[in-house]
């Protein structure tokens, strides 16, 4: 097993000691690796990934702490093992942005390639626990294996497009139907992780679902206080349960007879008045 001479160990530890300069807040676990097998079958890449010899890194993170900063020099990617995470732009204000919410199977990183610094910074929402992947030892297997290099390059695109459904549904639809939207995707995500598609909990307060879908925290609570008066869902604070999916992935804009039988819910902390 090639781990006392794997670039990998250098490179991890290499971005430890620049996030520690950088702010963030690194936590490593005793000695788990995954196999290149491990890591392509965690991002869905069905190719033939080479030799089993290579291992990659595994850290833990705690609610709060942050995988990389912007500005952070770039030479690592991500593969989240497990846990719930949120990537955010932040302005010179320090508003924050939400992009997107990176969970089980999905790549992090991939916006530092270009400028060989991070844009973003990822932040965890739950305990965590990631994959490091050397972006020079990326590179050096793409050589050797240019199927497996293709297929990487797929995982990244799939990331882009799941970002650019998203800026067309801000830009396109209403409000409810943004929250719909979001709720559906959500229940595809947890289904393709094994879990239930009908009944999950939220890991983001309602606050980072509205910067991710460009929406007030008051508008999310009162669109899904009104879903759930028309019976599209059920919810109780972070719990959500589906009952009308097929509503859902097809909802333009809810009636406002129905609109109006929404009932006044806290969420959040935050007691709302009913939708109007």
């Amino acid at each position: 097993m090639l781990i006392a001479e794997n670039p990998t160990i250098s490179a991890a530890s290499s971005v430890t000691a620049q996030s520690g300069a950088a702010g963030s807040s690194w936590q490593r676990q005793a000695k788990l690796w995954s196999s290149l097998q491990d890591v392509c079958a965690l991002l869905g890449i069905h190719e033939r990934a080479g030799s089993d010899e290579l291992q990659f890194q595994h850290m833990q993170f705690k609610a709060g702490q942050r995988l990389h900063t912007i500005g952070q020099p770039f030479d690592m990617l991500f593969v989240v093992n497990s846990g719930f995470l949120k990537s955010v732009m932040i302005d010179e204000s320090g508003n924050e942005q939400v992009l997107a919410f990176p969970m089980k199977g999905d790549l992090i990183g991939i916006d530092g390639i270009h400028g060989k610094h991070y844009n973003t910074e990822t932040v965890a929402l739950t305990t965590c626990e990631v994959i490091l992947i050397p972006f020079k030892v990326l590179s050096s297997l793409g050589r050797a294996n240019p199927e497996v290099e293709a297929a990487f390059f797929g995982v990244m695109s799939r990331e882009l497009i799941r970002e650019q459904g998203m800026i067309s549904a801000i830009g396109a639809l209403s409000a409810e139907a943004r929250v719909a939207r979001f709720l559906a995707s959500m229940s595809d995500r947890f289904s393709a992780m094994g879990y239930s598609g009908t009944q999950f909990n939220l890991r983001m307060t309602r606050q980072e679902i509205g910067s991710y879908l460009g929406l007030t925290l008051e508008t999310v609570s009162r669109t899904l206080s009104a879903f759930h008066a028309a019976g599209l869902i059920t919810v109780e604070q972070r719990s959500i349960e589906i009952r009308d999916m097929k509503s859902l992935r097809t909802l333009r804009r809810l009636p406002p007879s129905r609109n109006k039988q929404a009932v006044p819910k806290a969420v959040d902390g935050v007691v709302l008045e009913a939708a109007a």
